[in-house]
């Protein structure tokens, strides 16, 4: 990155090249938010194991013959049991529906909620972090409900001016419907206007 970021003060790279290694280097990196949940609901998942486990160590202390006793541990395990299937099948949940989100995200879904709706997910599978079945779907759909998603190129937005000669100045629409990289490159070439436009 360094090195890159030396090409571009010397004006041998362009910030779109810097912008695409950016974007490349944070592409496979996981959110601070996700493993802050993560680590959230192991953290809970502890806590509610550790006060069972301790209840059940003080019921064995008092079981001699008693059969209430036996009869409550008996329920107490069961409870666990069923409390743990259903923690790990709501952590499941999360982590499918966040990757199903990044894959929605990949494929530039304008709305990942309506994709979502019109796919058939007992249909989609998650495993080792890759999606079974989704692939089909999404491009059955590219097909048919194109207007889902986003084009490699943006439709209707409006380029900053040549080099060389009058610029034409950008009004607040145009820089609404502007790329990432433009909106860079008039930061650079102009950060008044940028932060006038930005307001």
């Amino acid at each position: 990155m360094k090195e890159l970021l030396e090409k571009l003060a010397n004006g041998e790279s362009s910030v779109d090249d810097v912008l695409k290694v950016i974007e490349e280097d944070a592409k496979d990196r996981v959110p601070r938010s996700r493993l802050n949940d993560k680590n959230d609901e192991i953290k809970e998942l502890k806590e509610q194991l550790d006060a069972r486990t301790t209840q059940l160590d003080e019921l064995k202390k008092q079981v001699t013959d008693n059969a209430d006793l036996t009869t409550k541990i008996q329920e107490l395990q069961s409870e666990n049991e069923r409390v743990v299937t259903e923690y790990e099948a709501k952590l499941q949940q999360k982590e499918f529906d966040s990757a199903l989100e990044g894959a929605l995200r990949d494929v530039k879904a304008k709305n990942p909620k309506a994709v979502k709706a019109l796919l058939d997910i007992n249909a989609v599978k998650l495993a080792d972090g890759k999606f079974e079945g989704l692939e089909d779907q999404l491009k059955a759909l590219k097909a048919s409900d194109g207007y889902l998603f986003d084009t490699d190129g943006i439709k209707g937005r409006t380029p900053l001016p040549p080099s060389g000669g009058k610029k034409t100045p950008v009004t607040k629409e145009q820089f609404a419907t502007m790329s990432y990289a433009d909106r860079s490159q008039l930061y650079t070439e102009n950060p008044e206007l940028y932060k006038q436009l930005n307001n």
